[in-house]
């Protein structure tokens, strides 16, 4: 049976992505290889999917195929999360597709990858 071990994706700086996701996520380095090019995450608590990160000579796409959904239990964590995240470097993203009444905001990282806060309690 397959499962997912690690989501990957591209960076410009290592060290400014590394400093972003591990304080948003509450990761570790689990391990740096390829010269400083590839960082891999993992949970402080030991357990859930790792993040690996990549130099990349690719630039972000406006809209990417693939993103990261975070969750959260209701809307006040996800107002409050969005403002964490904004404190660690995240930018709240210039985004035209919600929907009406989005469960979701859309946030940049620090590299310029899309990702969101989705409220799970949102009815």
């Amino acid at each position: 049976m397959l499962t997912i071990g690690t989501v990957a994706m591209g960076v410009d700086e290592m060290a400014r992505a590394v400093a972003f996701w591990s304080a948003a996520l509450d990761y570790r380095v689990r391990e740096t290889f390829l010269e400083g090019r590839w960082t891999t995450l993992e949970p402080v608590s030991g357990s859930g999917v790792a993040l690996g990160l990549m130099l990349s000579a690719t630039a972000p796409r406006d809209r990417p195929r693939v993103h990261l959904d975070l969750d959260v239990a209701d809307a006040a964590e996800q107002a409050a999360e969005v403002e964490r995240l904004v404190g660690l470097g995240a930018a709240v993203a210039d985004w035209d597709l919600y929907p009406p009444d989005p469960d979701f905001v859309v946030l940049v990282d620090t590299e310029g990858n899309h990702f969101c806060i989705v409220d799970q309690g949102h009815g």
